[in-house]
């Protein structure tokens, strides 16, 4: 019997000081979890239950769709991660054993797999394949945050696909859509599906599973059909009145004015009316000049996608010596390749004149300087998407799912003999699932000011039955017959029968957010009753004595 009086569920009347999510707030304050060190969580046994059930969830939609399960160690060789480019990582932990061997304690598990899948496939006969593991990440995060939404050690699901080429990977990609999907389902959750980035993963194309709440991290774009992570988001950008065009552009003085809003009142104009200098340097050494307009801001990730390598911002020395005084750069005869953002539309703009408080208006792009159209600006609330106004709103990401290509299988040998006996590389995909982040999104999208509110199917327990009665009263012996009751009618019962107080039980179970509370107490008896609270909402119910068990059963099948 799983008794509270014997079950280690460590409730706290206030929130960790540091705590501002309110997942962290509620999960450590209802026994859940805690904390040993910065990003290292201790999942508590009825913390534990809600991950396991998660995880149960997630084995029967990987099954379903042909997965098969194994297992991947953490600690690994650093050798295929310096082959795949992903060594060097900032997060990747990296060690070295007592022998100088380079080790890493991997962060996901890409290396790993197509290290065995090179070994072990061959033919075009052993293809398409889907393997996956729950295995516990390592991730040197920089700030850990928000109680078991950004830790430094977190248990995740992910699977592996391997096909013949890219038909058969768009066919596995869509596969893992419909399983995360029914996932999300069945978790409780508000979910979406959004178009991201594809990141340090790499590849040909990316989608996140985003669970809506305050405590996000991530910020989504979404209008009626669409949806995509900020990071990627394009839209048609709100229009600007510009002022009436000039036959060239006009010089003006601009003392000390070096920012968008200062320039912009100065001259009577809106700030969208400015041309903003981003100058860069790439990888390759060579500088360029990207602008966007001045109310809107450059989207860094959208940037290294455009030009296909990494960037840094040009250091103040470059742009004085290649561009002019900063603060006051601008394109109009500067010699270097000029990245104009696409929300840029024909018309007369205030740019800077590249000579030191002075800047140009009536500066047109196409007739006064050359340049090559990107889409690198951030969207904002109010842009359209096929006319619709965007909204951007916070969220968890629980999920993401990636089309690899043959990122991973070139550079660590993954290749297969096809009908006709010649060599070709496999095509991948990478799929990843956060159990812990789904329980916290769940408590972030349903608690009230009383605590946690679970959907019933990742609940730690179904029911919490609440006695309030002393040991050998009439009401414990009912509890105790109700509790064997509830069991056998298959719901997993949570059994209050410690001495304490009524409102200290109450409030405990509504702290824990099991999705019903049945008491047994004196005043429902006597009326031959047993009393029922739907956690959310807090609705109140009675249903008859004989048969409640069963009534409860069926009560309960109906909640969210």
């Amino acid at each position: 019997m799983t008794r509270l009086s014997a079950y280690l569920l460590p409730t706290e009347k206030e929130a960790p000081a540091d705590a501002e999510a309110v997942s962290h707030k509620l999960m450590v304050r209802a026994g859940l979890v805690r904390q040993m060190g910065a990003g290292m969580w201790t999942w508590l046994p009825a913390g534990w239950r809600v991950h396991q059930r998660v995880v149960e969830i997630i084995r029967q939609e990987m099954d379903a769709i042909g997965a098969q399960e194994m297992l991947m160690p953490v600690l690994q060789p650093a050798e295929p991660w310096r082959k795949t480019g992903r060594l060097d990582i900032d997060e990747l932990f990296k060690l070295t054993d007592r022998k100088g061997s380079e080790l890493v304690l991997a962060m996901t598990h890409e290396e790993a797999v197509t290290f065995h899948v090179a070994q072990t496939v061959r033919s075009y006969r052993d293809l398409p394949l889907i393997l996956y593991h729950f295995q516990v990440k390592e991730r040197d995060e920089p700030r850990p945050r928000a109680g078991v939404l950004r830790t430094r050690e977190f248990i995740m699901k992910d699977s592996y696909t391997f096909d013949q080429n890219r038909a058969g990977l768009d066919a596995a990609y869509e596969k893992h859509v419909g399983a995360y999907d029914r996932i999300l389902d069945r978790c409780g959750l508000e979910w979406y599906r959004v178009k991201a980035d594809v990141g340090m993963m790499g590849g040909l194309g990316a989608h996140e599973y985003m669970a809506p709440c305050a405590a996000g991290e991530n910020d989504v774009a979404l209008a009626p059909g669409y949806a995509a992570n900020l990071e990627v988001a394009s839209a048609q950008a709100q229009p600007v009145s510009l002022p009436s065009p000039l036959d060239a552009p006009e010089l003006v003085q601009t003392p000390g004015l070096t920012t968008v809003e200062q320039v912009a009142r100065e001259l009577g104009v809106e700030p969208g009316a400015l041309l903003k200098a981003y100058p860069i340097v790439l990888d390759s050494g060579e500088l360029k000049l990207v602008l966007v307009r001045g109310d809107h801001r450059v989207n860094e990730i959208k940037l290294r996608g455009a030009l296909k390598q990494d960037f840094r911002p040009a250091h103040v020395e470059e742009v004085t010596q290649r561009l002019g005084p900063p603060g006051f750069i601008g394109p109009v005869g500067a010699e270097v390749e000029v990245l104009l953002d696409e929300a840029v539309e024909p018309g007369g703009y205030v740019t800077g004149a590249n000579r030191p408080d002075a800047h140009l208006r009536g500066v047109e792009p196409g007739r006064d300087f050359r340049f090559h159209p990107v889409d690198v600006r951030s969207v904002v609330a109010g842009d359209t998407v096929n006319g619709a106004a965007i909204r951007i709103e916070p969220a968890i990401e629980v999920g993401n799912i990636f089309k690899l290509g043959t990122r991973y299988s070139e550079p660590l040998g993954a290749k297969y003999l096809d009908e006709s006996g010649a060599e070709q590389l496999v095509w991948m995909g990478s799929y990843g699932f956060g159990p812990a982040r789904a329980a916290a999104a769940a408590v972030e999208q349903f608690a009230d000011e009383h605590g946690i509110s679970w959907p019933r199917t990742i609940a730690p327990f179904d029911v919490d039955l609440v006695v309030l009665g002393k040991e050998g009263g009439e009401e414990r012996a009912v509890a105790d017959r109700l509790y064997v009751e509830l069991q056998q009618a298959g719901l997993e019962t949570l059994y209050d029968d410690r001495d304490a107080n009524p409102g200290e039980k109450f409030a405990d179970a509504e702290l824990l957010g099991c999705p019903a509370r049945v008491t047994v107490g004196r005043r429902t008896l006597a009326a031959g009753e047993i009393e029922v609270q739907i956690r959310r909402g807090r609705e109140s119910r009675t249903v008859p004595l004989e048969g409640a068990a069963q009534a409860i059963a069926a009560l309960w099948r109906e909640l969210p």
